[in-house]
């Protein structure tokens, strides 16, 4: 029998019979990079209202909303439950969709520390 390695913060729960534990061989931000071919969005913040936009662009460089917040989460909620109910498709990459909130998440602590954001 094969002994599975268990994370030590799983306590009370089961493990699947092909659980395992699959480590990051590091990751390389040129080479990882695909362009979401239903748009790219531009993040920046306005210290004037302390609020987050983002525009939401198409590759053609036509910039078709802007969504802004105060709150990571408010805004890629409200732009995510838009192209979904407006089927714009935007975001057909999941790692497109993690880099919005990561960036969000980056914007909204730049805001609250009252220092610059610099979009990656």
């Amino acid at each position: 029998m094969i002994k599975i390695e268990r994370p030590a913060w799983i306590k009370d729960k089961k493990v699947a019979p092909d659980f395992e534990v699959i480590r990051n061989p590091g990751w390389n931000g040129y080479k990882s990079f695909s362009m979401d071919k239903g748009c790219y969005v531009l993040i920046r913040t306005y210290e004037d209202t302390h609020e987050i936009g983002v525009a939401v662009c198409y590759h053609d460089h036509t910039i078709l909303k802007e969504f802004r917040g105060r709150i990571a989460q408010e805004i890629y909620d409200t732009l995510l439950q838009f192209d979904r109910e407006h089927n714009k498709g935007w975001f057909t990459v999941m790692e497109h969709a993690a880099y919005l909130g990561k960036e969000l998440k980056k914007a909204e602590i730049a805001l609250a520390l009252s220092t610059a954001y610099v979009q990656e």
